[in-house]
């Protein structure tokens, strides 16, 4: 008997089940509270916290969350544009940034918006708001900070981990096969030739000149003003304000 039974799980497994589970993650319907107030009119509270990813990326202590970050904005945003009796968003940001391509679309997934429904989008930056997450909260039209908020960070920042001295010593040999002489830039198992080390500072200064212009043209700075804020120091929402960076 208990032959047929593993027997029949076998065939249950090989493809005869007529059970199907999607684990696939699903964007649940937005649930609506009232948090205070009587009126029909509403504002989105949009919550970016954590690293800013396209990867599920789960916070200190949390599970994993079921849907990306940018899925879950874009629908959080078309519900909203849907809706005339939302009349205000609000971007609660606490985040130390995340990729550059991240950041960079959820700064045009809020500006799209914002144009779009013209309503008024004010940044919230909570603890910290830095990096990636100062970029995003340009999109809005006021950014108001904590008094505790750290802010700031403006740049692009690349780390990599040369190994090759310590594979040297335990007698270990990378073997490479590429089709090209830079295909393995930036691998852990060799150092930066001075080439490659132009290169990746090529792309990295690209990257933070499209940062600087950002910041000048949402912030109405000037951009040698905004160049010499731009070298990744952290700001106090004080600081942030005298200098421009958030309105209060």
């Amino acid at each position: 008997m208990r032959f047929l039974r593993v027997l029949l799980l076998a065939s249950l497994l090989a493809g005869c089940s007529v059970i199907s589970i999607d684990f696939t993650p699903r964007i649940e319907p937005l649930r609506e509270t009232t948090v205070e107030g009587t009126g029909d009119a509403k504002i989105l509270l949009l919550d970016l916290s954590g690293v800013l990813s396209d990867v599920p990326t789960p916070a200190i202590g949390q599970a994993p969350p079921r849907v990306p970050l940018l899925a879950r904005v874009r629908e959080e945003l078309k519900k909203a544009e849907e809706d005339d009796k939302v009349r205000a968003l609000v971007v609660k940001i606490n985040s130390p940034g995340g990729t550059v391509t991240a950041s960079d679309i959820l700064y045009r997934e809020l500006s799209a918006f914002k144009a779009r429904r013209k309503i008024p989008v004010v940044a919230a930056l909570m603890d910290v708001a830095a990096s990636g997450g100062y970029y995003v909260a340009l999109a809005a039209d006021t950014i108001v900070a904590h008094p505790t908020t750290v802010t700031g960070s403006i740049g692009v920042i690349m780390l990599t981990v040369n190994a090759e001295g310590l594979l040297t010593k335990v007698g270990v040999a990378p073997l490479v096969i590429k089709s090209g002489a830079k295909k393995d830039m930036g691998s852990p198992f060799r150092g930066l030739s001075e080439e490659e080390r132009k290169i990746f500072q090529a792309v990295i200064d690209d990257f933070h000149r499209r940062f600087v212009a950002l910041i000048a043209k949402e912030r109405k700075l000037p951009e040698e003003k905004v160049r010499q804020l731009a070298d990744g120091r952290i700001f106090t929402a004080e600081q942030a304000r005298a200098l421009g960076l958030v309105d209060q």
